[in-house]
């Protein structure tokens, strides 16, 4: 049996034989997972391996990059404004950064930005890494970017360039980058270990990724006249390189490595948040309700948030899809699926997300990446979590 450590509340101990069982069966490296039930912590568990060139194990206060989870922390961060009143999900983007204007841009409002409908997945010119951290040449780059279809009229994954659009805003508004406002807001006040733009002096607690996804050499590869019809359709948009797929992709050429240290202190609010397991999982549990006297959005400004805002194919993913504003919300057939489950999964594995009916709030970290269909990993843990609530 893995060693396993952390605490869980009674009734939840299977969720550490879950967890387990990830380690010892399903190509678990390191890990952690966090449970929050009505603003109380019942699970925290980790183990495994943070480095396994190095060998070193994973602590407590571990820290793991989770990819596109992190796009939820950024929709919190302007959903937040809204709140207050500084920002108007319906205004045009361009009221708050007049350089948006350009190229039939100047109607198109923040909520579309949220919710995936700008028709801004792709830049016309790749950025290189270096000009993304530097943040200033993405920006500039989506404000000269045409549209790549009419605005409002379609929905497309805005898999990278989101966390710039919306983070620019939250700039332009707050008069502080995505980063700052969210220390300062949100993680500061809840005391979380959660950051888009890490300090350096929390470089040595970050995880290191091991990936082991398919590339773009061996998706080419693929026999399609093999595939059923359906699968066809939808895997030709990922094997032909000039699609608006495979072209939002490589919006940043060559691509990310987000092992580099300088990666991990640059702003990218994406794909580069950084955090514990516990730390996702209480940021999801001060959206739903109050942790030790602080709330994060109000209970009308939750409900706007995850009321669906847009459904069906999505252009870019060419699958079926549900949107809130900045929040994914499940599809049926997703093993976290429930009628009031909102949040967001990551590249390979990670998972954060809240069911404000059951007041469960769930955070699930990991530095394997990889593809395993339906995400076994989490969704063992998920149904474990959801097991020890309805006995």
């Amino acid at each position: 049996m893995p060693d396993i450590s952390g605490e869980t509340a009674p009734g939840f101990e299977a969720v550490r034989t879950a967890f387990a069982r990830n380690l010892a069966d399903h190509d678990e490296i390191g890990a952690a997972v966090a449970v929050y039930l009505h603003g109380r912590k019942v699970v925290d568990l980790w183990g495994g391996l943070a480095d396994p060139d190095e060998g070193r194990r994973w602590q407590r206060d571990t820290l793991q990059i989770v990819y596109s989870t992190t796009k939820a922390v950024t929709a919190a961060c302007a959903l937040l404004l809204a709140q207050r009143g500084e920002m108007d999900l319906d205004a045009p983007v361009a009221r708050y950064w007049p350089e948006f204007a350009a190229r039939g841009k100047e109607r198109i409002p923040v909520r579309w930005l949220l919710t995936h409908q700008a028709g801004l997945p792709v830049i016309d010119r790749p950025i290189t890494p270096a000009e993304a951290i530097a943040w200033e040449p993405m920006v500039e780059a989506l404000a000269a970017q045409r549209p790549s279809w009419e605005p409002g009229t379609e929905h497309g994954y805005h898999g990278l360039t989101y966390g710039w659009l919306v983070g620019e805003v939250v700039r332009r508004v707050s008069g502080r980058s995505i980063g700052a406002f969210l220390a300062e807001e949100i993680a500061g006040p809840l005391g979380l270990d959660l950051w888009i733009g890490l300090p350096e002096s929390e470089l040595h607690r970050v995880s290191r990724i091991v990936t082991s996804m398919p590339g773009t050499a061996d998706l080419a590869g693929t026999d399609l006249d093999a595939l059923p019809e359906a699968v066809r359709e939808m895997m030709r948009a990922y094997t032909d390189p000039t699609s608006l797929t495979m072209r939002s992709m490589s919006v940043v050429s060559p691509p990310l490595d987000h092992n580099d240290p300088r990666e991990q202190r640059a702003e990218m609010p994406s794909t580069n948040g950084i955090c514990t397991a516990r730390a996702l999982a209480r940021f999801y549990a001060a959206l739903i309700g109050e942790v030790d006297g602080h709330r994060i959005l109000t209970p009308a400004t939750l409900a706007a948030a995850t009321a669906e805002q847009v459904a069906g194919l999505d252009r870019i993913l060419r699958m079926p899809v549900r949107i809130g504003l900045g929040f994914g919300l499940p599809t049926p057939d997703a093993f976290f699926y429930s009628p009031t489950t909102f949040g967001f999964p990551g590249l390979g594995g990670s998972l954060g997300f809240a069911d404000p009916q059951s007041g469960l709030a769930f955070g699930y970290v990991m530095n394997h990446v990889k593809e395993d269909g339906e995400n076994r990993r989490a969704a063992t843990l998920v149904e474990a979590v959801r097991s020890a609530i309805s006995g």
